[in-house]
């Protein structure tokens, strides 16, 4: 599918110059562009490849020549970065599963689909299931008994819901995602040595062999609207309550959030994070890449960590964190700053034992 300049300015509300009826079919970086793609070179480093392509129009940042580049015409986004939202989504081909119901696909006959609601093959839809208008549930995917996914929700290859999870409209689960598997909860018959440590801070006294009993999860998981979750992520249900994800939040590949969790609105959950049981997490929280949260603690609004930051204690509402444990990251920068300076530290000190020995055998 192609669209003309002037469209794609358009639908971007963007700025078109030049030939705004050429059509393009596709994007792609400068150096690599094709006489058919609107070449990507939204700030002046990626415009340095448009000689080496053969693209005929390009987004470009506000302010540039465009005519100086030699282009025949250009889209310009006041913020260009956030313009590739909308034109991704316009050039984006899908995924290319066909429509309707897949005759491999096994759906229980009180399961309840909406309108040009898609099937992939071999999906499974359990009893009491309830799915939203336009939804498409993928290749191999599994939803369970009396799961309610809403509106528009997208489910790609080989996605898992559990039974009783509630799930808002325009969901997306990236492949091999899983939502509703039990939480991760045993206890022992006595005072475990975890418990022991907890409380010494180190000693764990006796040591004798224990053995886990499993705490069911009764709970579910409820999630609200424009949540996107990513490849192999896992959501675990309550133990008593739903775990609870708010609207707008998305997820990278490979995250972990325990039972019983409760994450606001609009928040940014990056790859290999794992977020353990029963913590809370306020609105607008970007967890960075391996980021480790404890149990039961509370994040306030707006906090960002950095990448492998370990969250052992609360944090208060707009804090920046960082390291292991998790500190203010200005502070985190001082403590890395002291580090580096400790050889040159030892090297002084033990020129200074050196001087005062000498000194002393002298008197």
């Amino acid at each position: 599918m192609s669209h003309s300049i002037k469209e794609i300015a358009a639908a971007l509300g963007a700025e078109a110059f030049g030939d705004i009826d050429l059509r393009v079919s596709g994007v792609a970086e400068p150096a690599l562009a094709q006489d058919c793609d609107l070449a990507l070179a939204m700030k002046p480093d990626f415009a340095a490849g448009l000689p080496d392509g053969q693209a005929r129009a390009a987004m470009l940042w506000p302010g540039a020549d465009w005519q100086s580049l030699g282009l025949k015409a250009a889209i310009v986004a006041t913020r260009p970065r956030f313009a590739m939202a909308g034109l991704s989504a316009m050039m984006d081909p899908g995924q290319g599963y066909a429509s309707g119901i897949h005759p491999s696909a096994v759906i229980d006959p009180s399961a309840q689909l909406g309108k040009d609601v898609s099937v992939g093959p071999l999906a499974v839809i359990s009893a009491g299931t309830r799915i939203g208008a336009g939804s498409v549930i993928g290749p191999q995917c599994f939803i369970g008994t009396d799961a309610v996914l809403g509106q528009e929700c997208f489910l790609r290859e080989g996605v898992k819901i559990g039974a009783r999870v509630k799930i808002g409209d325009r969901f997306i689960a990236q492949p091999g995602a899983t939502v509703g598997g039990d939480g991760f909860s045993f206890v022992t018959p006595e005072e475990s040595t975890i418990e022991r440590v907890r409380d010494s801070l180190g000693d764990q006294g006796d040591l004798a062999a224990q053995s886990y009993a499993r705490i069911h999860s009764l709970g579910s998981v409820s999630i609200g609207n424009d949540v996107e979750l990513g490849a192999n992520s896992c959501i675990d249900r309550g133990t008593v309550r739903d775990t609870q994800i708010g609207n707008g939040v998305k997820f990278d590949n490979l995250a972990q959030i325990g039972h019983n969790v409760v994450i606001g609105d609009d928040c940014l959950i990056c790859a290999q994070v794992g977020v353990a049981g029963s913590s809370r997490i306020g609105r607008n929280v970007v967890l960075g890449g391996q980021t480790g949260v404890s149990d039961n603690l509370f994040i306030g609004d707006h906090v960002i960590t950095g990448g492998a930051t370990k969250v052992l204690a609360n944090v208060p509402a707009g804090r920046v964190m960082l390291g292991y444990p998790a500190m203010k990251m200005q502070t985190h920068i001082e403590v890395y700053k002291g580090l580096r300076r400790l050889p040159r530290l030892f090297r002084d000190v033990a020129a200074l034992q050196k001087a005062v020995s000498k000194s002393t055998k002298t008197d």
